[in-house]
């Protein structure tokens, strides 16, 4: 459902979002989760959603951001590949999570990850983002 091309409505947008991403709060969720949350497991993934894990509170922040962003571009407020070209990092969460997501929705919502998991799958960008991703996580943790 993306926009057929990018306008000046979009460049907006995509500079508010990087705005929001610089929130020291934010930043800081952001900053903790990318460089400490590595699931090796279904338990290590799941263990996250407790709101005892220290990690809980990054996790919220960053996953919800990232759904709402990408939802964005799943309904055509803004175009999807424009987005894509500069809003990755949602999907690099993605990657770590996406082998437990049938356990994550289990225990959340049936709509976990639903936008991020269309950004993967519909778009160009998006798709060759996550196989990189992938490929960051399997060495990352050495498989």
């Amino acid at each position: 459902m993306s926009k057929q091309a990018p306008d000046h409505h979009d460049a907006e947008l995509i500079l508010k979002f990087y705005d929001l991403r610089r929130e020291p709060v934010m930043r800081e969720s952001r900053d903790s989760l990318l460089r400490d949350f590595w699931p090796r497991n279904e338990q290590d993934a799941l263990a996250i959603l407790s709101p005892d894990h220290p990690l809980n509170r990054a996790y919220r922040q960053v996953a919800t951001y990232w759904e709402m962003v990408y939802g964005m571009a799943k309904y055509g407020v803004v175009h999807t590949e424009f987005l894509m070209e500069s809003n990755g990092e949602g999907l690099f969460l993605f990657a770590r999570l996406q082998p437990y997501l049938e356990a994550i929705r289990k225990a959340t919502s049936p709509r976990s990850f639903e936008k991020a998991e269309w950004v993967a799958n519909s778009s160009e960008i998006g798709g060759r983002l996550m196989e990189v991703f992938k490929a960051r996580v399997k060495a990352k943790l050495g498989g």
